[in-house]
């Protein structure tokens, strides 16, 4: 289970109805007002601010300001805690092994699918990870690209993602990963 989706977990689980409904009045300039009104919990807030890019392990600034704001600092004490635990390399950059796959997550966006198919995921895989995360775009290409590590084993390549990346024309993510 990943570190940074049990901490989410762990804070929509300390969440009173009351203060979910202040966190969502908060996000009404990041959220629209439909979408925001769907929400019923921490965990589908989350999903969609993280979808959004306004929160991910390595950026928890936003979701600090929520709980600061509705006077939880139980819960701020929890990301202080994670943000600390969590192992990062020099000048806080993701290890060699996950960045490719958080820069690819935090860039590509509605790309995914093209990207999946460069890389050789069979369409019937691609189709049953859209299903399972109907309304979570960031959520898709984690689980295409953990799906690909899979089924590909030790000939998952960085160099292969990379090809793909500039097959599809995404030749600025595939920049950001060189850096």
């Amino acid at each position: 289970v990943s570190p940074f989706l049990s901490l989410l977990h762990s804070v929509s689980s300390g969440l009173s109805d009351t203060e979910l409904s202040a966190m969502k009045f908060l996000c009404r300039d990041k959220i629209r007002k439909r979408k925001l009104e769907t929400v019923q919990s921490g965990r589908e807030l989350f999903s969609i601010l993280m979808e959004q890019q306004e929160i991910s392990s390595g950026s928890l600034e936003f979701l600090r300001k929520l709980l600061q704001h509705i006077d939880r600092d139980d819960l701020v004490a929890q990301l202080v805690q994670f943000e600390e635990e969590e192992p990062h390399a020099p000048e806080g950059q993701p290890d060699v092994h996950e960045q490719p796959t958080a820069v690819i997550c935090d860039n590509v966006g509605r790309e995914w699918k093209k990207l999946m198919r460069e890389l050789g995921m069979p369409e019937v895989k691609l189709d049953r990870i859209e299903a399972a995360h109907r309304c979570n775009l960031y959520e898709q290409l984690v689980q295409a690209l953990r799906e690909w590590q899979r089924w590909k084993g030790k000939d998952a390549k960085v160099a292969d993602l990379m090809k793909a990346l500039r097959g599809c024309n995404l030749n600025l993510v595939a920049d950001l990963i060189e850096e």
